[in-house]
């Protein structure tokens, strides 16, 4: 099963690489890039395998650069909050 199948599992493993990311020194702004980086790339080259991930696409596709910045960044923002309630 890939972690992309279940949108849980794709927000956890997202969380755990942010974690990382950050334990080993990773700045936000790198972060961000990357997130920006990984969103472009599922959105060109990856199927939605649930309906999150197909709003994400749409969103991502519909959005300019910048949008796609943010909504990277919010990404990051969701995958922290969420660590945060556990």
């Amino acid at each position: 099963m890939s972690v992309l199948d279940n949108f849980d599992s794709w927000r956890s493993f997202l969380a755990n690489k942010l974690t990382q990311a950050q334990q080993q020194g990773m700045s936000n702004d790198t972060i961000q890039n990357v997130a920006h980086e990984i969103g472009d790339y599922l959105a060109q080259h990856v199927d939605a395998k649930n309906k999150e991930e197909a709003v994400l696409r749409d969103l991502w596709n519909a959005a300019s650069d910048e949008e796609q910045q943010a909504l990277a960044n919010t990404m990051i923002k969701y995958v922290q909050n969420q660590g945060n309630q556990s």
